[in-house]
C-alpha cells in the first residue's frame, strides 16, 4: 500500500512505525473472513481492511470525524487478523496508534469521557476494585437479574500458597482485577508449579500491567504502570528469578511489549528489554516440564477449553494449553470457531455492550455444543465473560490441575 503520511508524524516513531505497517497490506481481504466485527455487521468499515483504510486516511490529512471514531471503537483489539494475514500486517499496533490520533481530534461526549475515566480510576486499582466488587456481590440477590449475572458470585477456591522452596524461581503478575475476582487461580498456579520444581513468588508493588489505559488510549498513564511492575520486580530479577510468570494471557501481551512501548526511555529502556525477554505464559512454563506428577488429573472429563484472543492471536500460543490439558487426562470437546472472541476484550463488554452480547452469546453456544461438564479459560476478562451466561461453571485451566494433587 502507497502511503504519504502528514509530515508532522512521518518524522516521529509512532509515524515511522504505522508507516511501515500501512506499506505492508496489500488489500487482499483474507482478515475480513476472521474478524468478528465484520461477520457480525458486514460492512467494510468494521473489518481490518476498512479500519486500515480509515487509518490511513487520518495518518494522510484527510478528514477524520465520530464515524472514524465509532469504526474503531467496535474493533475488539482481538488480532484475529494478524494470524490470517499472509503479509504479517501488525494491526494491533497500528489500530493503538490511530485510536490515540483519533483521540486527540475528534472530542467525545462528556458522558463517555467520564465512563471512561471512572473505568480507569477504579479497574487498574485493586483495592478499589476489590472494594466495588465486594460492594456488589453484597448486594448481588438484591440485583435485578441482568445486573446480578454481572457481578461474578464470590470464589471459594483454596487460595493458600506454598512456601518458596525450590532452587528454581519465577515471579508472578498479581494483576488488577483478577485477585479479587478469581484469587484462587494465581494460588493454584503456584501450588502446580510447586509441584513441578518451581517455586512462584509475588513482588510487593506490581499490579495492574497497564493494558486498559493503554486501549483506552491513555498510553502515559499506561506506560507509568510498567515502570512501577518493572520496579517491583528488578530486585527479584537481579537475585535470580528466572521468569515472570503471567497467568492472564490479556496480561501476558501487554508485558510482552513492555520493550517496545519504552524503546525511547532512556531510564527504562533496558530493563523493559529484559522484562519482555522473561516474560512467559504460564502455559508455557507447564508445558516446558516433566508433568508426570499430574498424569490422569483429567479422569476424561468432558471439559470444553476457550482460547482467549490475547492467547491464540497475541501470544501465537493457540492449542499450547489444550496439549496440556489433553496430557493430563481432560477429554476436550469441539468447539466450532474457536478463533473468534468472546466478546469480553478487556472494556469492550462495557463500551460496546450489544455487539459484546452477540459475541458472547454465539461463543457459549460453540462452548456448550459438546456437553463438557465445565469450561476452562486461560484470561480473566474471558473467565468473567463467560460466566454470565454459561450453564456449567468457568474455570482458569490452571485450577483444574490443581483440583487432582
Amino acid at each position: 500500500m502507497q502511503t504519504s503520511l502528514i509530515e508532522s508524524l512521518k518524522d516521529t516513531a509512532e509515524g515511522r512505525e504505522a508507516d511501515a505497517i500501512l506499506r505492508s497490506c496489500v488489500h487482499c481481504g483474507f482478515c475480513t473472513a476472521t474478524c468478528p466485527t465484520y461477520q457480525l455487521l458486514g460492512d467494510e468499515l468494521d473489518g481490518p481492511r476498512g479500519r486500515i483504510y480509515l487509518m490511513k486516511q487520518l495518518m494522510e490529512g484527510g478528514p477524520v470525524t465520530e464515524k472514524t471514531q465509532l469504526h474503531l471503537d467496535r474493533c475488539l483489539t482481538c488480532r484475529a487478523c494478524e494470524t490470517t494475514c499472509p503479509s504479517g500486517v501488525r494491526y494491533g499496533r497500528l489500530v493503538d496508534i490511530g485510536r490515540a490520533m483519533v483521540e486527540t481530534q475528534v472530542p467525545r461526549s462528556f458522558a463517555a469521557r467520564l465512563q471512561r475515566r471512572l473505568l480507569r480510576a477504579v479497574i487498574p486499582y485493586s483495592a478499589r476494585f476489590g472494594a466495588l466488587l465486594r460492594l456488589g456481590q453484597w448486594a448481588r440477590p438484591l440485583l435485578p437479574a441482568a445486573l446480578r449475572a454481572k457481578v461474578p458470585a464470590p470464589q471459594t477456591g483454596e487460595q493458600t500458597w506454598p512456601l518458596p522452596r525450590h532452587a528454581r524461581k519465577m515471579l508472578v503478575l498479581d494483576g488488577c482485577v483478577q485477585p479479587s475476582a478469581a484469587p484462587a487461580t494465581n494460588a493454584a498456579a503456584a501450588r502446580v508449579l510447586d509441584r513441578l520444581g518451581i517455586s512462584l513468588i509475588r513482588a510487593r508493588g506490581a499490579g495492574c500491567c497497564g493494558a486498559l489505559s493503554h486501549h483506552l488510549s491513555a498510553h502515559d498513564e499506561s506506560l507509568n504502570f510498567a515502570r512501577r511492575n518493572i520496579d517491583a520486580w528488578w530486585p527479584y530479577i537481579e537475585a535470580g528469578a528466572e521468569a515472570i510468570v503471567i497467568t492472564a494471557s490479556g496480561c501476558g501481551v501487554m508485558v510482552k511489549d513492555y520493550a517496545l512501548l519504552l524503546r525511547d526511555d532512556p531510564a527504562y529502556a533496558e530493563k523493559a528489554a529484559r522484562i519482555t525477554a522473561l516474560s512467559r505464559d504460564l502455559g508455557e512454563i507447564v508445558a516446558d516440564t516433566d508433568l508426570a506428577a499430574l498424569a490422569g488429573i483429567g479422569q476424561a472429563r468432558k471439559l470444553a477449553f476457550h482460547s482467549p484472543c490475547t492467547l491464540q492471536h497475541g501470544l501465537q500460543l493457540n492449542g499450547l494449553v489444550e496439549s496440556i490439558l489433553t496430557r493430563c487426562g481432560f477429554q476436550l470437546t469441539p468447539v466450532a470457531d474457536g478463533h473468534l472472541c468472546c466478546g469480553s476484550a478487556g472494556t469492550y463488554s462495557i463500551l460496546q455492550p450489544e455487539l459484546s452480547r452477540q459475541l458472547l452469546g454465539n461463543k457459549i453456544a460453540a462452548l456448550q455444543a459438546g456437553e463438557p461438564e465445565l469450561i476452562a479459560t486461560a484470561n480473566i476478562g474471558c473467565q468473567l465473560q463467560l460466566q454470565t451466561a454459561a450453564e456449567v461453571a468457568v474455570r482458569h485451566w490452571v485450577e483444574l490441575l490443581d483440583a487432582g494433587r
